[in-house]
């Protein structure tokens, strides 16, 4: 059986966000989609997965509302279910800045298109960078693109602040998974008097779907919230694991380590934890593959 994985959002004003919740949360669970959906009174945002049409059915159920007619979805495809659960919940932002008051329904930066961003990117006069966690860019990025080092997406505005003030006049390109974070880091931007900043639309998922591989400036694996870890050009599924110890992506290097231990540990944790601690995990695994077989 063949899963498809959706990714979307839109950055609107769902004053009434609260009365939404239920409702989705019905649909998801009849079409038996899982995954995660919040919602705020800036918008929406998910990653759901389920059969092709259920998933059109939740999405049939969401264009419903006026106000998110035209919501941006990005489908990929999965070949074992990527979520165990479904949740739908309620919070202050749709991707978490830690300033309500920046809002991309009031000013957001200029969309570039995935076809447009080599060209955009390629510009010596701009400053391109990554808006995701520094985990994130170590398993690829675009050439040439700024790391802000960041652990969370909060730390941007100080990242900005120190980096990017004298840049005011400079233009300024940025990108992320699937477009979120990069237009509300625009959004921000203008605030602080940035004069001339992009973002690339759709994110990488997008540059990635329609970007021929030799025409391509992305380098290594996109990191995605689900249980495929990575995505590569075409968005086929890429190398990585995860580590359920410490949620540490783990590469094909890593997983050959000695102090690899699937689902267990990784040479990112493997030397912090008790025996005590892994055997719990290694408890975990028994139930996880005994429940998968039933």
């Amino acid at each position: 059986m063949s899963f498809t994985v959706a990714t979307f959002y839109k950055f609107v004003e769902l004053t009434d966000y609260a009365d939404l919740q239920q409702p989705l949360k019905d649909i998801c669970q009849a079409q038996q989609v899982k995954g995660t959906i919040l919602l705020a009174a800036e918008g929406i945002n998910g990653t759901i997965a389920g059969p092709k049409q259920n998933i059109d059915t939740v999405f049939n159920h969401i264009r419903a509302d006026n106000r998110l007619t035209d919501i941006d979805i990005k489908e990929s495809p999965a070949h074992t279910p990527p979520f165990e659960k479904l949740k739908v919940r309620l919070k202050q932002e749709i991707v978490t800045l830690g300033l309500p008051e920046i809002s991309p329904t009031q000013q957001v930066g200029t969309y570039v298109s995935a076809a447009q961003w080599n060209r955009i990117i390629c510009d010596p006069n701009v400053t391109v960078i990554d808006t995701r966690n520094h985990y994130e860019v170590s398993m690829g990025t675009f050439q040439g693109a700024q790391n802000p080092d960041t652990k969370t997406f909060t730390e941007f505005p100080e990242y900005a602040k120190n980096n990017l003030d004298q840049a005011k006049n400079q233009k300024i390109a940025m990108f992320c998974t699937g477009g979120i974070r990069c237009e509300k880091a625009s959004s921000y931007l203008l605030s602080q008097g940035f004069k001339e900043v992009y973002h690339l639309k759709g994110g990488i998922l997008k540059y990635l779907e329609e970007v021929p591989k030799e025409q391509s400036l992305w380098q290594g694996e996109c990191f995605v919230f689900d249980e495929r870890v990575a995505i590569k050009h075409g968005l086929e599924t890429g190398s990585y694991g995860m580590c359920y110890a410490c949620g540490h992506p783990v590469s094909p290097a890593d997983q050959a380590s000695s102090q690899y231990e699937s689902e267990v540990s990784c040479p990112h944790c493997c030397d912090d934890l008790t025996e005590a601690r892994r055997n719990i995990l290694r408890e975990r695994k028994r139930q996880r593959h005994l429940n998968s077989t039933h």
